[in-house]
């Protein structure tokens, strides 16, 4: 399963997007083990998210969608995160879900 496979719409959860805050991320690569196919790590020891082409986004505060397939992994990831910086919200109002501001 990869992120170009993308989440169908209408779920119970609404469409998500994932984003990870650098400035916190320790570089440990729990986000990886549990979704690479939506989490990478980069030369400078950092995790990012990919994009649906599977290209590493470096910008600040890059979001990629979560494909309902892999919401799951994702959610353990940010759960799993010694540095609390995963963020999964909603794309329709931008309320985290999943991750340290989760309501």
């Amino acid at each position: 399963m990869t992120v170009q496979q993308d989440a169908p719409g209408g779920s119970d959860t609404g469409d998500l997007e994932v984003w990870i805050d650098q400035d916190l991320c320790t570089g440990d690569g729990i986000c990886v083990q549990y979704a690479p196919e939506v989490f990478e790590l980069d030369i400078d020891g950092l995790a990012y998210v990919k994009s649906t082409d599977d290209e590493l986004l470096q910008d600040k505060g890059a979001t990629t969608p979560v494909p309902l397939p892999l919401l799951q992994d994702v959610v353990d990831s940010a759960k799993e995160c010694p540095g609390d910086c995963i963020h999964v919200r909603r794309v329709s109002d931008s309320v985290e879900v999943f991750g340290p501001d989760a309501e």
